[in-house]
């Protein structure tokens, strides 16, 4: 019985020192940095050593902590830069209204700023949206994309209109915002932050118009089930793509990498070291 005891009490030891030990990815002090992106000082993090792989993540909900999956497995062969959106977590929220273009031309800059050749680019939802007009934009920085939770959506195609604010979200999960609000810099413009950001879905596309100009390979991940793009929205996107690949992830929503990180993981892994 002794020895049970003197297991239990190392396993439990062993939990808690790796509990103490996780990486607080987003407010990590041993790796984040800050650059100016002109009207506003953006938040980046960096792991791990070898090619460079830019991570963007979603909107609303979304910051770079939900790379948590992602970052220890890809820093083991690369250096993987996490960059905080506008309005996101430790980064500023500038003077300009919210576009796609804005949030590629930021993702831009970091590049420039780390003095960078090219990067592999991954990217979820608001991140993959923005992937994919980096790519078109500036082709000669970006060497492939993924692009989860993605799809075609042509100028004045939305049926839904956003309406983000400050209490509606506290109200919906209090205290996951309530932690985000301590990281950032203009908390009191945080209302201000989700009008911009409603009205970029509201009033921004991403169709046609830039996936033909992509010219690096692409990869589209989606779940099955994705709530905010369908199966077809998908399709329309990888037809519109000169070099792409799509992957669709079972019985999974929009939080693919939540719902099935091995499937995700095992999806991407070839497309991440295939030769270009």
């Amino acid at each position: 019985m002794i020895k049970v005891w003197f297991l239990l009490i190392i396993w439990i030891g062993s939990a808690l020192f790796v509990m103490a030990q996780k990486v607080p990815y987003g407010n990590n002090p041993k790796a984040g940095d800050y650059f100016d992106a002109g009207d506003v000082k953006l938040y980046y993090e960096v792991y791990g050593e070898g090619k460079p792989i830019l991570m963007l993540h979603g909107g609303v909900y979304g910051y770079i902590d939900e790379f948590e999956f992602f970052i220890p497995k890809l820093a083991e062969h690369h250096q993987v830069i996490c960059l905080a959106t506008r309005g996101h977590g430790k980064s500023g929220i500038g003077q300009e209204p919210y576009t796609f273009r804005q949030r590629a031309e930021d993702a831009w800059k970091l590049i420039r700023h780390l003095q960078l050749d090219s990067a592999i680019v991954i990217g979820f939802s608001d991140g993959g949206s923005t992937a994919l007009k980096l790519a078109a934009l500036y082709p000669e920085v970006v060497e492939r994309v993924i692009a989860m939770g993605v799809g075609d959506v042509p100028k004045d195609s939305r049926k839904n209109t956003f309406h983000y604010s400050a209490e509606q979200l506290l109200g919906e999960s209090k205290n996951y915002f309530e932690n985000l609000l301590k990281l950032m810099p203009e908390p009191d413009r945080w209302d201000e932050s989700l009008r911009m950001l409603s009205e970029l879905y509201n009033e921004d596309y991403l169709s046609t118009e830039t996936f033909e100009r992509i010219q690096c390979p692409v990869l589209l991940m989606n779940g099955e089930n994705d709530q905010y793009q369908t199966l077809n929205s998908l399709m329309l996107c990888y037809r519109s793509i000169p070099n792409a690949d799509v992957s669709v992830i079972p019985a999974c929503g929009h939080l693919i990498f939540y719902c099935n990180f091995p499937a995700v993981w095992e999806s991407m892994k070839p497309f991440i070291c295939r030769q270009r």
